[in-house]
């Protein structure tokens, strides 16, 4: 039996729904109401509870519910020396539900690691832990600053040549980021992606091409990428990647099965676990789970935090087991499909679903593995 410490065969891909005064106090704070130090100290009591929600629940790995932030990945990239970011806007889809257009981000200069950018929120997150309890932070994909503006978005002048300059810079600069990060007790990161898994989709693909981008190749790339990234990561930290098509207030941008850029992901890029949507049609089949390596453990994103219908455990289990066709059974885990709040805004889900739903993980992977 292999070891998951971490991943757990119970985890979490790790935000939650913000407590409704974090949100006014994060809007007191926007007009000027209030002061950083105050917001600062209304999110660390939100972030106090949250830890005691999980450790109550039964979790170990245990995350701040990104309630610091407001979207997943701009309020990281942002603090990158030579990126520059305008704001998501929030537009109306055809069927009259809102869909999360992305912001423009764009790399102005050399990029580079100009300060620590979580290390202050994981202190304070481990300072909450119980023992035994685990601490994970996660943090936006480096592809998210080539993917969606491609060459385009990123600074001709600087970077005259993306080969081999940009992408060393970018993980130099996340490197130092994981080091600031062990320096103060870290040992699980998780990088949040989109983009690989809207390379699953045939119209996100078209969109690559229009950019100039070759769409079976930039899967490859990627993961030479990433692996630029992990050749810095400290010793004893786990590196995991999560991929996702899309979770803006219960909704999603992309559809298609793994299996454009599942050698890619599985058998080229060097990170310890992959947290994989599975929860509906979107996802496809468990078939390229056949690239899994030995050592590494894909965790099953089967339990949906879109909607608050609760899955039922047998069909649970009977999809692990389809799983198990294709990679051993001791190389999985499972876990709901996302976090249950990717932005601010939250998913249309109930705060009480949240418990539901992560109960359902753990007494599942406690039947199924026979773990604690």
């Amino acid at each position: 039996m292999m070891p998951l410490n971490p991943p757990f065969r119970a985890d979490h891909v790790g935000s939650f729904l913000r407590p409704a005064y974090l949100i006014e106090a994060r809007e007191r704070h926007a007009q000027g109401a209030i002061t950083a130090e105050e917001l600062r100290r209304v999110e660390d009591r939100a972030i106090a509870e949250i830890v005691r929600f999980q450790e109550d629940v039964g979790l170990k790995s245990i995350t701040d519910g990104e309630f610091r932030r407001t979207y997943f990945h701009v309020d990281f990239l942002r603090r990158l020396g030579g990126v520059s970011s305008g704001e998501p806007v929030a537009v109306q889809r055809p069927d009259g539900k809102t869909e999360l257009a992305p912001p423009v981000i764009s790399v102005v200069d050399k990029v580079r690691h100009l300060a620590d950018i979580q290390r202050a929120d994981f202190e304070y997150l481990h300072s909450q832990l119980a023992p035994g309890s685990v601490g994970k932070v996660a943090i936006p994909s480096p592809t998210m600053l080539h993917f969606r503006g491609g060459r385009a978005g990123i600074s001709t002048r600087h970077y005259p040549e993306l080969e081999p300059d940009f992408y060393d810079d970018v993980a130099r600069a996340y490197g130092d980021e994981l080091k600031s990060l062990a320096a103060a007790g870290c040992r699980y990161v998780q990088f949040d992606d989109t983009n690989l898994a809207y390379l699953c989709d045939a119209r996100m693909r078209a969109a690559a091409t229009g950019r100039g981008d070759d769409p079976d190749e930039l899967p490859h790339r990627y993961a030479r990428f990433i692996n630029k990234v992990a050749a810095y990561k400290p010793e004893g930290m786990v590196l995991a990647i999560h991929l996702c098509r899309g979770n803006f207030k219960s909704t999603f941008a992309a559809s298609g099965g793994y299996e454009p850029v599942a050698e890619a992901l599985l058998a080229e890029m060097n990170v310890d676990a992959y947290f994989l949507e599975y929860d509906d049609d979107r996802s496809g089949d468990f078939r390229p789970l056949r690239f899994l390596p030995k050592g590494k453990v894909a965790v099953l994103g089967l339990v949906s935090t879109k909607f608050g219908e609760l899955e039922s455990k047998d069909d649970l289990k009977r999809r692990i087991d389809e799983a198990a066709r294709h990679a051993p059974l001791e190389q999985l885990a499972l876990s709901p499909q996302c976090g249950f709040a990717s932005t601010v805004h939250g998913n249309d889900i109930a705060v009480a679903a949240q418990r539901d739903k992560l109960r359902l993980v753990l007494e599942t992977a406690r039947e199924v593995w026979g773990e604690e």
